[in-house]
């Protein structure tokens, strides 16, 4: 199953960092920068629909997608397209992310900065606010729930928000029993990749409405995205779709505008 290969490819990366900065010394590290102030969240509540715009070079489901990949540019055309929200992988080997291009992305954008990648470790978290992120991508299947919990505090005490992702409703129970304040639905599913848009549309009805639900995966276009956003949806994480989208404001603008008329 391709994400047990990630998470135990993840504990070695992990492994090795920890031999170049220890955890006592990286949690030291970001106890001392300011505490966050929720910012990923907060921008999440404030508007009717957000989308969250992901910056990504590869996926295991997809290959490459960008080939000359200039992440500071797309990054920088999300922001001026009118993105809510920046999601970046860091996963350096299915998804050729690294933290160096998170760290760039976030010296040239100003919006909140997901950093998406596979948390099996606490070690990630403080690492996570070391390079400037908003908000972690904590994932059901990888944690059970008294793990989820100690993660969302240690978020918590850092001023990170945290985005637990979901798949399934004893996932679903899982985030909710753990505190998750933001429950992102994946429409792919990790153990084939195989994409379902039903995923979100069904799970919808069992997260309470005042927690914030992110439709995660699977947006090929304005369709997709308005009908997740007619079945309740808070924010919509689009990748692929928008990493080709050539004119990404008016993608998101008719996404948002679909949204509203959606709501009249």
């Amino acid at each position: 199953m391709i994400l047990e290969k990630i998470a135990n490819y993840t504990r070695k990366r992990v492994q090795e960092d920890k031999k170049i900065v220890s955890l006592e010394e990286v949690v030291n590290k970001a106890n001392l920068l300011p505490e966050g102030d929720f910012k990923f969240e907060q921008t999440l509540k404030k508007n009717k629909v957000s989308i969250i715009c992901e910056v990504k070079k590869a996926s295991p489901s997809k290959g490459i997608i960008s080939e000359d990949f200039p992440f500071v540019q797309i990054a920088r055309e999300y922001e001026n397209a009118g993105a809510d929200c920046i999601s970046v992988l860091t996963e350096p080997k299915w998804f050729l992310g690294s933290d160096e291009i998170f760290k760039e992305i976030r010296k040239n954008v100003n919006l909140p900065m997901l950093r998406k990648d596979f948390t099996i470790d606490e070690y990630q978290i403080y690492q996570s606010k070391l390079l400037g992120a908003d908000a972690v991508l904590l994932i059901c299947s990888l944690l059970d729930t008294k793990t989820l919990k100690k993660y969302i505090s240690i978020c918590d005490s850092l001023g990170l928000s945290t985005l637990v992702e979901a798949h399934n409703i004893g996932e679903i129970n899982s985030a909710i029993d753990a505190g998750a304040r933001i429950i992102g639905v994946n429409n792919r599913n990790l153990k084939d990749f195989t994409v379902d848009l039903s995923n979100s549309i069904n799970l919808r009805k069992s997260i309470p409405n005042d927690i914030l639900f992110v439709a995660e995966s699977g947006i090929l276009n304005v369709n997709d995205a308005i009908s997740l956003i007619r079945s309740g949806a808070d924010a919509l994480l689009i990748g692929e779709a928008m990493m080709h989208a050539s004119d990404k404001k008016a993608f998101i603008r008719e996404i948002k505008q679909g949204g509203a008329l959606n709501e009249d």
